[in-house]
């Protein structure tokens, strides 16, 4: 069973999102092909190193599926990595520019297939006393951060935790 475990609010630093936007149904179909591809190694070359985003975000490093949501539904999603902002951009990725701010952070507890439900988390976001930043188009920023080792390698219960993440002010 997935239960939120921890909820803080954290300072990041200007950061470039580099992946691949995905719209319209079955979005969350395409992570097979990053790792069948390389395209999250193509992205760790292009920052050169994961040691770069860790120098600059303590939780950076992470594969990401990024949600821009409007009213609940969502209007786009990015599989990919947050980079330094100065990263240049791989040929045949995309990126979007994230200026310096807050995060929301929740971390989901419980076995790796059950901890991608996080569809309540927004709740907890609140209940702690944190806004939701809303991008230009009026959609909320919200994202999934697979960290190693939390994320990447199960407790002595076999459980991970999963970040969840949302922009606030």
């Amino acid at each position: 069973m997935n239960q939120v475990i921890k909820v803080y609010k954290q300072e990041v630093p200007a950061m470039k999102f580099v992946g691949k936007k995905y719209v319209g149904d079955d979005v969350y179909s395409h992570w097979g092909e990053w790792f069948a591809n390389g395209w999250f190694d193509k992205v760790e070359e292009a920052m050169g190193g994961v040691d770069n985003i860790l120098s600059i975000w303590k939780d950076g490093g992470g594969y990401v599926g990024l949600e821009f949501r409007k009213e609940g539904e969502l209007i786009e999603y990015w599989i990919g990595m947050f980079a330094p902002i100065d990263t240049d951009v791989p040929k045949g990725f995309e990126c979007y520019d994230f200026k310096e701010g807050n995060i929301g952070v929740c971390w989901n507890y419980g076995k790796e297939d059950e901890v991608h439900d996080v569809g309540k988390n927004w709740k907890h976001i609140i209940d702690e006393g944190m806004e939701f930043w809303i991008d230009e188009r009026g959609a909320v920023v919200q994202f999934e951060n697979g960290l190693c080792p939390r994320f990447t390698t199960p407790d002595e219960n076999g459980n991970v935790i999963l970040d969840y993440c949302f922009y606030v002010k």
